[in-house]
């Protein structure tokens, strides 16, 4: 026990990340560090700030920002997806989102072809189908409920904020984030995944897979969780906030996706890079992540070169790096699994991103029922490092936004309908 909080302790102090980590109980130290223990013998480093709230702290309004989700989403045996909203519109226009997308609030969105490669067809009013043939559906899926959407302030004692990071992070590329929300009175949460940072690193691919880290993050949901939560991620920390917002939509207050990509299904990577033996790919993997790393950022400038040589947010060995990417496959998490989320979803992309496309990005706004897309001309992959002030902003502007209150009188009305 004593040896394994050591390491812990000095893994923090030098950044150096453990190759295994034995079982222990929570332990915290002063800086906002704690190692949870996931499972028997799998901890996680994990940063949480939580400031003092006095006794009876201002909680949210439950009646302002409240929406009716509904939406009818039919999936036909060749693969086409057409989704029809038919709750409340949401206005956008207080993100006021340069190169954005508004929220889809009525419009039908029809999928050309299986895979989702085909553009989405928005239209107000469909015209009238031709004489043939009533195709029938392979699937329809219904979504109605009432969400009460709120503005979450660093004073209200009920919200508390999640960062999860990506593939070859850690939860030091939050720095900037977790100082500045921390510091309005917010509640931050931020771990290492399994074989990033400073948590343990199994030696064993099966710990790698989506599912692995998925149940990974429940229980660090579940451990910090209050009323409302938001959840934040960057690439592929990105499916584990869409699976907790899946599993607890009553708990997800509200989600921000950086850089996440489309709405498409998890395969194993198809790189050939990653097939290659363990032996050759450790001798590599000094040249990849620095070629991975310098590929993040828009321009090589003093300050991005000084994150590069840090380290300390870029550091996991060529095993964790492989099985990690042999092990994206989750195949539940399709566009239909997307259009089925309800909670408002903020997506910030950096423009020149070199591995997502801004395109996948459009196509998530246009399947999610409430997305707001915000482009940042100036950012890349790791945008939230790069343009913090910006980032920083951005978010706080969404955790404030709350959709006009309806009426009571029109409220009822509606549920009458």
């Amino acid at each position: 026990m004593f040896t394994s909080i050591t390491d812990g302790l000095l893994c923090c102090l030098m950044g150096k990340t453990p190759n295994a980590v034995g079982p222990l109980e929570s332990v915290e130290s002063s800086d906002g560090f704690s190692f949870v223990e996931v499972k028997p013998g799998r901890v996680l480093r994990v940063k949480h700030l939580a400031p003092t709230h006095p006794p009876g702290a201002e909680d949210a309004p439950q009646t302002a920002g409240v929406v009716r989700c509904k939406r009818r989403i039919t999936v036909y045996r060749n693969g086409q997806m057409v989704i029809e909203n038919l709750g409340d519109a949401v206005c956008a226009d207080i993100l006021h989102c340069q190169n954005g997308s508004e929220p889809n609030g009525t419009m039908e969105l029809e999928v050309s072809d299986a895979a989702g490669t085909g553009a989405a067809t928005p239209s107000a009013n469909p015209p009238a189908p031709a004489k043939r043939r009533r195709r029938k559906p392979k699937k329809v899926i219904n979504v109605d409920c009432t969400k009460f959407i709120t503005s979450c302030k660093g004073t209200h004692g009920d919200v508390v904020l999640f960062f999860i990071h990506g593939v070859g992070g850690s939860l030091d590329i939050w720095k900037e984030q977790l100082d500045f929300f921390a510091k309005l009175g917010y509640e931050v949460v931020a771990p290492d995944l399994a074989g990033h940072g400073c948590s343990s690193a199994p030696q064993i691919a099966a710990a790698y897979t989506f599912y692995a880290l998925a149940e990974d993050m429940r229980a660090v949901f579940k451990r910090y969780a209050r009323k409302r939560n938001i959840l934040i991620g960057h690439s592929y920390g990105v499916s584990f906030c869409t699976f907790l917002a899946h599993e607890y939509p009553d708990l997800v207050h509200k989600v921000i996706m950086i850089n996440g990509g489309g709405p498409t299904a998890l395969e194993p990577s198809l790189c050939s890079i990653f097939n290659m033996p363990t032996c050759v790919l450790r001798c590599l993997s000094p040249c990849l992540a620095w070629s991975f790393l310098k590929a993040g950022f828009a321009r090589q400038g003093a300050k991005e070169k000084q994150l590069l040589k840090e380290g300390n947010a870029f550091n996991v060995s060529s095993f964790v790096l492989r099985a990690m990417m042999s092990g994206q496959y989750w195949p539940e998490g399709d566009e239909v699994y997307h259009a089925e989320l309800t909670v408002p979803v903020l997506l910030v992309h950096g423009m020149h991103d070199k591995f997502v496309p801004v395109e996948e990005d459009q196509r998530m706004a246009e399947i999610l029922l409430i997305a707001f897309l915000k482009v940042i001309d100036e950012g890349s992959h790791m945008v939230m490092m790069e343009c913090p002030e910006t980032v920083n902003t951005l978010l706080h502007e969404f955790l404030l936004w709350e959709p006009e209150a309806v009426p009571a009188a029109a409220g009822t009305e509606a549920e009458k309908k």
